[in-house]
């Protein structure tokens, strides 16, 4: 049974609580990234794939939430940045797949 984190008493509890939390991550970077290969398949050009204007929008709203759940919202920054970097790579490889076929 995986605990809260104030119900932790062990580093055991803890370490299983973060182990969950993080497949649970990765379940939801795997939703992310579908949204990825969407982009990719509607955008009508590779140029499309960066945008420095959403990119800000996506990493000001993530510090947002961040500051409202009492999170350091810089250190949530970065990660974003890092996240949002990933998602664009991720998305151009899906446009050449799909432009090249392979």
């Amino acid at each position: 049974m995986i605990l809260s984190g104030p119900e932790c008493t062990t580093m055991a509890e803890v370490r299983a609580g973060v182990d969950q939390v993080d497949r649970e991550l990765v379940a939801l970077l795997r939703r992310r990234f579908d949204y990825m290969d969407a982009a990719a398949r509607i955008k009508p050009e590779r140029g499309h794939v960066r945008d420095e204007a959403r990119k800000a929008q996506v990493i000001a709203n993530a510090a947002d939430h961040a500051a409202a759940a009492g999170l350091p919202v810089q250190a949530i920054a970065q990660l974003w940045d890092g996240l949002v970097e990933a998602s664009i790579a991720y998305e151009l490889n899906a446009f050449d797949r799909r432009v090249t076929g392979s």
